[in-house]
């Protein structure tokens, strides 16, 4: 038969620690019920190569992590965008409700919410004004908002 592999030559991978015993093949036990290695004082080595193995696995973890937490430029520059842009939506909203003659308490919370996001500082004086008037146009709605609440 071509293509017929014998059933005693198949491995099973189970997982991260290796091969399996060939399936179809009858395992030696022993009095454990498991697999037992004589041991003649040779367990430090492993014992060495497991906490190392661990240690690798968090100082990697860790390494990512402060990767993580640096931002660079550019990545500055589109969290400022995205909360800039946010905030003209939540705007957007406010105008809606209200020409929908609604109180529009849900967009001004959102749009408080928003406002009071961290702004990321930028180098680029351009973008940073427009940014500024962005934030400023947000909290004069927020102002009158006050002002209609308390003047009703």
């Amino acid at each position: 038969m071509v293509g017929h592999v014998p059933e005693t030559t198949l491995m099973k991978v189970s997982g991260p620690s290796g091969p399996s015993a060939p399936q179809g093949v009858s395992r030696p036990s022993a009095a454990s019920g498991g697999f037992s290695v004589k041991s003649t004082g040779g367990g430090a080595p492993a014992q060495a190569t497991t906490a190392a193995s661990s240690m690798s696995g968090v100082s990697d973890v860790s390494a990512l992590m402060a990767l993580q937490g640096v931002e660079d430029p550019t990545e500055r520059r589109r969290r400022a965008i995205r909360r800039a842009g946010g905030l003209l939506d939540r705007m957007d909203e406010l105008k809606l409700a209200l020409l929908s003659e609604e109180t529009g308490e849900a967009a001004l919370e959102r749009l408080g919410r928003t406002l009071r996001e961290e702004r990321p500082e930028d180098a680029d004086e351009g973008l940073k004004s427009v940014l500024d008037q962005i934030d400023l146009r947000a909290a004069v709605e927020l102002a009158k908002a006050e002002i209609r609440r308390n003047g009703a």
